[in-house]
């Protein structure tokens, strides 16, 4: 059974940086995508960023320059670097693979910005 845990969420000033990981078990395989979504509280989830097997990198325009997505294919781990975060950052960040047209999520990582 395919899992996606994430980790690196927490409570922080703005201004400061977070680092998200995101590891998969139970597949032998590297995915297609991996990426990061967020949902805000009473919003919609939103894309953040998302990263092919080949390292090509997509960004919400909102994010494009605070955040950088990478991933290490041999470990099925997809990152999230989170710079000069803002209070509007404040969100569940759910790590996101998908393998042709099959999606998988994580539970999510709460990371929360104070003002």
């Amino acid at each position: 059974q395919v899992r996606l845990a994430e980790s690196g969420g927490g409570l922080v000033q703005a201004g400061e940086s977070l680092r998200l990981s995101c590891v998969a078990s139970g597949i032998s395989r590297s995915f297609n995508t991996m990426g990061w979504y967020r949902q805000a509280p009473g919003k919609q989830r939103e894309l953040a960023a998302t990263i092919t097997e080949g390292g090509f990198t997509n960004y919400a325009d909102s994010v494009k320059d605070r955040f950088t997505i990478s991933r290490d294919n041999a470990k099925n781990t997809v990152y999230l670097q989170i710079d000069s975060l803002k209070p509007e950052d404040t969100a569940v960040y759910n790590c996101y693979a998908r393998i042709d047209l099959l999606p998988f999520w994580g539970r999510g990582t709460q990371v929360t910005v104070s003002s």
